[in-house]
């Protein structure tokens, strides 16, 4: 835990944010990016991209509700976009830079194009990493039908059964410990190839943790994402960041992302699923530093 009274000092952070505590960690050197972690629920450490840290200052923040970070009141419940973007600008606030990138990987895409959208004034740019302009059973049925080509690729694999199980359980998650057995269930479906290089990400499968999140509001409405009308007056330089093997925010949503989005870049990482960062990160990072070097020319 670092004692600095500098918030972008190297090292683990608390700042006190509506009477909850917002844990963050700072990496790196460079221009300033805020990295926001997906599920909801799941613990930062998956999204550490120690390539990119060599270009840039990464703050992770441990979204509310996840990690050591507080829970909301209403926990598991409440945990909005609106909520994580009201966290994400008293953060940058506490910062103290006049802007910052925003990288939002999964459902934290879903949050950084909305915070993008709301609160575009401290914005340099927003890398929308494997995200999509809306939720729901358009969504879900394209999910559906990536996961089902997986399994068909991988129909004679001993580890697949297990996926598929932790694919079906996930209606019913209701607790912690089931988040974080689901979420390690479903791990070998999010690469290109997680079987073919498990002694390599194994241990990042094994690590993997998760609070239970609802996706309802403190009212029990749910949370849902279609981002299609708005999506054409975001004013902020954006990038769209997609592995051409993910099932869960493919290929299909990042080029209608790109397609609403003006003037924003469609990057596919061909060798990645989900988690690019991992798989290529030197592509990975040649796009996203590339992509700030260019917002800093303009």
């Amino acid at each position: 835990m670092t004692t600095s009274n500098d918030p972008l000092a190297t090292g683990t952070h608390t700042v006190e944010i509506d009477g909850v505590t917002q844990r963050y960690h700072v990496h790196g050197t460079g221009p300033v990016c805020v990295a926001h972690s997906g599920g909801p629920g799941i613990f930062w450490e998956y999204l550490r991209m120690p390539a990119l840290e060599e270009h840039l200052t990464v703050v992770y923040p441990e979204p509310v509700g996840t990690g050591a970070s507080g829970r909301l009141p209403s926990h598991p419940h409440g945990y909005t976009r609106a909520r994580y973007s009201r966290f994400l600008t008293a953060l940058i606030d506490h910062l103290g830079v006049p802007e910052v990138h925003l990288l939002g990987h999964s459902h934290g895409g879903f949050v950084a194009q909305y915070h993008a959208l709301h609160h575009p004034g401290r914005i340099a740019g927003v890398i929308l990493y494997e995200s999509a302009p809306v939720t729901g059973p358009e969504h879900g049925a394209e999910a559906v039908r990536l996961v089902q080509e997986f399994a068909a690729r991988h129909a004679d694999n001993p580890g697949l059964p297990e996926v598929v199980e932790a694919f079906q359980s996930i209606p019913t998650i209701s607790d912690d410990a089931q988040m974080t057995t689901v979420a390690r269930g479903i791990f070998p479906a999010y690469f290109a190839e997680f079987w073919g290089r498990e002694a390599e990400f194994g241990p990042a499968r094994a690590a993997v943790t998760g609070t239970y999140i609802s996706g309802l509001d403190e009212d029990l409405t749910p949370d849902a994402v279609d981002d299609r009308a708005a999506l054409g007056s975001l004013t902020v330089p954006a990038l769209v960041l997609v592995g051409r093997h993910d099932v869960v925010c493919g290929v299909r949503w990042a080029e209608e992302l790109h397609e609403l989005i003006p003037g924003s870049e469609l990057v596919v990482l061909e060798n990645s699923g989900h988690f690019g960062h991992l798989e290529e990160p030197e592509a990975f990072t040649k796009a996203v530093t590339a992509f700030v070097e260019a917002a800093a020319r303009n």
